[in-house]
């Protein structure tokens, strides 16, 4: 039987179900698990959670006390999901700097649970989607308050936690991309799960050759080529995983071209998810520092893949991609036509070219100036980007901080 119970009730041999809060509220990857530790118990007594659902079928019940039922909190429940509909309609263009300060602490979770993840797959055991749901749905939210917050923050990657932050990344872009394709819901969710899971095939590739720093034998690529496969068989032992997500993970390196891998697929071969998420890896890995290389700016990386978008990408996926973070994407540097320099800090509903922009620096006087947000939509302002700016040429190197008014990701 399912009861809900206060943290201050539960003992070393009860079966928590579920904990009553949002998952990042816990340090816990997997929502339901034996609590057969006091490390654990203590764990769970210091985060800010205040009830869980214990099962008494699967571990100790409670000798005595008032508790709650399933069908006594029936009526809570259905007021529960009623409020957590109603919050998840929220503006799409939630301020820039308070969403990213929730942003940091959804990257930074995402990114222990993706760990987690990868490290039971790596030892072999099998997945549930279950345990990923509420990662999605927490990554999903933030991208319909601002989906720049989320998903520039996690370009901020090194070497070390490049594979699980490019997983959470891949997974904010897959949402954006599905929401501006009109997906519904429920797809939208599963684009994200294949975005989160789309290179779990990589635990079985040594460390050291995902983090070698300089280019790869011919042998080595060819391993590393094996992790679309090796992934596809991880989610065929897991529970829970569908389709989408399967084929995402088996085809997401494959070209409209017919040149890529593992089967050569081409065109109308590769479904929609998989032609998805050839852009969001591809677009994340060119954005993010590597063991061997420094990350393209996004308004660079955005003309560079449109360079390839004829034979990598699908045309009309890649489109509907750089409508859904712009061509000047949050965190971008730009030259206006006043002199000054700025960066992106948010799009616009009237066109792809006037963001919302913070001006900081003089190219007149070479100096810092007071920031100022210009929203170039407005027919009253007057200044218009003239074209990217490579940070690093102007010495400049808080450009995150800029854009996003918080200190530097934790991760």
């Amino acid at each position: 039987m399912l009861i809900r119970i206060s943290v201050n009730q539960l003992r070393v041999g009860m079966f928590i179900h579920e904990f009553c809060g949002s998952w990042y509220d816990h340090p816990f990857w997997h929502r339901a698990f034996l609590l057969d530790n006091a490390e654990d118990l203590r764990g769970v007594l210091s985060t800010g959670i205040k009830e869980v659902w214990i099962d008494t079928a699967k571990g100790l019940g409670i000798e005595n006390g008032s508790v709650k039922t399933e069908k006594t909190v029936a009526a809570e429940v259905d007021d529960a999901l009623a409020k957590a509909n109603t919050g998840k309609k929220i503006s799409h263009h939630a301020d820039i700097a308070q969403e990213a300060a929730h942003a940091v602490k959804v990257c930074s979770q995402s990114k222990q649970a993706v760990a987690s993840m990868f490290n039971e797959a790596r030892m072999g055991k099998a997945l549930n989607a279950s345990d990923a749901l509420p990662v999605v749905d927490e990554i999903t939210m933030s991208v319909a308050r601002n989906p720049g917050a989320l998903i520039s923050l996690a370009r901020l990657k090194d070497k070390d936690n490049y594979t699980y932050m490019h997983s959470v990344a891949v997974c904010a872009l897959m949402i954006a991309l599905a929401r501006q394709l009109g997906l519904n819901e429920e797809d939208t969710r599963q684009s994200g799960m294949a975005g989160l899971m789309h290179d779990i095939g990589k635990t079985m590739i040594p460390l050291e050759l995902i983090n070698k720093p300089g280019s790869l034998t011919e042998i080595e690529f060819q391993i590393m080529k094996n992790h679309p496969i090796d992934g596809h068989v991880i989610l065929l032992e897991s529970e829970g995983i569908t389709d989408i997500v399967r084929h995402v993970c088996l085809h997401h390196h494959e070209k409209i071209d017919g040149s890529g891998y593992p089967d050569k697929l081409a065109g109308e071969q590769i479904d929609l998810y998989a032609k998805m998420a050839a852009v969001c890896d591809v677009y994340d890995a060119i954005t993010s520092i590597r063991a061997y290389k420094n990350g393209w700016e996004p308004a660079q990386s955005i003309r560079k893949m449109a360079e390839w978008s004829s034979g990598h990408f699908d045309q009309r996926i890649f489109e509907a991609f750089v409508r859904s973070i712009g061509i000047y994407p949050v965190g971008s540097m730009v030259r206006l036509t006043s002199g000054r320099l700025g960066v992106v800090i948010g799009q616009t509903e009237q066109s792809l070219l006037t963001p919302m922009v913070k001006v900081f620096f003089s190219i007149k006087s070479n100096v810092r100036i007071p920031p100022e947000i210009l929203d170039l939509s407005k027919p009253s302002c007057k200044d218009k980007i003239i074209g990217h700016e490579d940070p690093g040429q102007w010495d400049i190197h808080d450009i995150q901080e800029l854009w996003s008014d918080i200190s530097a990701a934790p991760w």
